[in-house]
């Protein structure tokens, strides 16, 4: 869990400048016209598009681009194909990596995924190779400071989540990703603001990387990270704070 928990931190303080380039708003406006179009278009009937608007209006994203997506989703305009595909593999260390993509060309974007990961020191694998070393969890972050961990560890517990994790500055609450909505609401409700909230893929291990090694990793995720089709990258990997955070500052 550490890994993936503090990778999401360092990509939120990255937000901003990747927002500047394009780069975060491209993929927020796929993630939610794949939401779109696969359910409801509104997002109140469906929960992978609210999840997605959340997203993007945390990143500071206007209602009108948000808008433009839906509708673009949904209007039926010809030769607009996004698909979604999720590549497995590993990474530098031996890290097993789960790549989640959106894109309009598929196999464009396995010819890129298989180059990035044979130039990084990785190896692109069959469908199934990874897997199961991940479990699909709903998780909300919260800054320590905020929350009663212990009250929040009750509610959660009782609202169905399977876990609460205190990590550093952090706590975390996992649970099924059918309970996220329901947890959605109860925190609102609640008045809980969590940093982060999301459906991520949750290692059951880790693999410990520290020097070159880590350095080699962190620098093989930013890579996957910056191709506009890689909507999200998981690991099962454990690194030095400092490494993440030397990425967080380049």
């Amino acid at each position: 869990m550490s890994g993936h928990n503090k990778w999401s931190k360092v990509k939120h303080k990255k937000g901003k400048a990747d927002a500047a380039k394009g780069k975060l708003y491209t993929k927020l406006i796929r993630e939610i016209m794949v939401a779109a179009r696969n359910g409801n278009p509104d997002p109140e009937m469906n929960a992978s598009l609210r999840l997605a608007i959340t997203r993007a209006r945390e990143a500071n994203m206007p209602n009108d681009n948000i808008d433009r997506a839906i509708k673009k989703a949904t209007g039926g305009e010809e030769g607009l194909t996004l698909e979604e595909a999720v590549f497995e593999g590993y990474g530098p260390g031996g890290v097993a990596v789960m790549v989640e993509v959106v894109t309009d060309n598929r196999k464009r974007a396995v010819a890129d995924l298989r180059n990035m990961f044979a130039k990084l020191g990785g190896n692109l694998g069959e469908s199934g190779c990874v897997s199961w070393v991940f479990d699909k969890k709903a998780v909300f972050t919260f800054d320590r400071s905020a929350v009663d961990p212990d009250a929040l560890l009750e509610m959660a517990l009782d609202a169905g989540a399977d876990d609460v994790k205190e990590e550093g500055t952090d706590v975390t609450v996992l649970a099924p990703p059918t309970e996220f909505e329901k947890l959605r609401k109860l925190f609102e409700g609640k008045g809980l603001k969590p940093t982060t909230q999301q459906i991520a893929m949750i290692p059951k291990n880790t693999v410990a990387l520290a020097g070159d090694e880590a350095e080699k990793f962190v620098k093989f995720l930013s890579t996957l990270e910056e191709h506009d089709d890689v909507q999200n990258v998981y690991g099962n990997f454990d690194i030095p704070d400092e490494v993440l955070e030397r990425a967080a500052a380049a």
